[in-house]
């Protein structure tokens, strides 16, 4: 098995820590989150996500060629990248308002935090059919969506609470 698929797929080894090694990677993708965020914006933390989920099908599919499952709990590049895009929002929304580079609004960072271990557990719907696809695109393709959705939660909160709340 090749070291570099192995360690994009743990995460640099974040996908060993137990238990729940998901919740282990999701917490620290929140601090690179803000990192990146910080460092280059919402452009940054777009490029960054998007390279995580190329790099993480890619390391996923080499890694667990030929295994009936290949959704294995070290497997956590998935929560990085889905956690990263469930930020979007946030991101978009203080990159755009011209907001400080490193301000942490923490009630928006741990919601989406939140709403992302939420949908990523519960999988509902069309994450819980890409959740039973059998092949590495599945595994990272049910994160995605759970961060997707996650955004989708974050941006109605910020909608709602800067919007109608204070109005």
């Amino acid at each position: 098995m090749s070291g570099l698929a192995r360690a994009i797929a743990t995460a640099g080894g974040i996908g060993r820590l137990r238990p729940a090694p998901g919740t282990w990677a999701s917490a620290a993708a929140l601090p690179a989150g803000w990192g990146l965020h910080g460092l280059g914006g919402f452009p940054l933390l777009a490029a960054a996500t998007l390279a995580a989920a190329l790099a993480g099908l890619w390391a996923v599919a080499r890694l667990t060629a030929g295994e009936p499952d290949p959704d294995r709990p070290e497997i956590v590049i998935d929560e990085v990248a889905g956690q990263w895009l469930a930020l979007w929002p946030l991101s978009a929304g203080l990159w755009h308002a011209g907001a400080a580079a490193w301000l942490f609004p923490w009630p928006g960072w741990v919601g989406a935090f939140l709403a992302f271990r939420l949908f990523d557990i519960w999988k509902p719907w069309i994450i819980g059919r890409a959740d039973r696809r059998a092949d590495a695109l599945g595994v990272m393709l049910d994160d995605l969506l759970a961060g997707l959705a996650a955004a989708a939660v974050v941006a109605a909160a910020a909608a709602l609470a800067h919007g109608v709340l204070m109005s």
